[in-house]
């Protein structure tokens, strides 16, 4: 027997396909065991970085038709994913080779905006990939 659960994601074994419906991610096909099988919440897992989403290849947690960003619980996303608390966020690399110097902190040269960014590999001439600083 089930009882009207609220606000609670249920993982069961295998993928779990998402669909976006405005700012909320609903299952569809979502399956109930028969008999008393374990259920696993949602509540753990380790990000996956990079992993692969449609047609991208993400360093850092998305917000993808969400209300709050998430990740991939596996390299090429197969419906495993969790939202991303502080400490699933991409960190910075120290030092990292931007142009020709090389950086020990967070540096604006280059940002149209003036903002602070950093690397997240070490060499941002060759991944070019980068996040903004907090």
């Amino acid at each position: 027997m089930l009882s009207k659960i609220s606000r609670l994601f249920i993982a069961t074994p295998g993928p779990l396909p998402l669909h976006p419906t405005g700012s909320t991610f609903v299952a569809s096909q979502l399956t109930v065991p028969e008999r008393d099988e374990e259920f696993l919440f949602s509540l753990g897992g380790k990000c996956f970085f990079p992993f692969h989403y449609r047609d991208g290849i993400f360093y850092d947690c998305v917000k993808f038709n969400a209300k709050h960003k998430w990740c991939s619980l596996n390299e090429t996303y197969e419906g495993y994913w969790k939202y991303c608390s502080e400490e699933d966020f991409a960190k910075c690399v120290f030092p990292f080779w931007y142009r020709h110097l090389i950086y020990w902190e967070c540096t604006d040269d280059g940002d149209s905006f003036g903002k602070t960014w950093c690397s997240l590999t070490q060499n941002y001439n060759k991944d070019k990939i980068w996040k903004y600083c907090d």
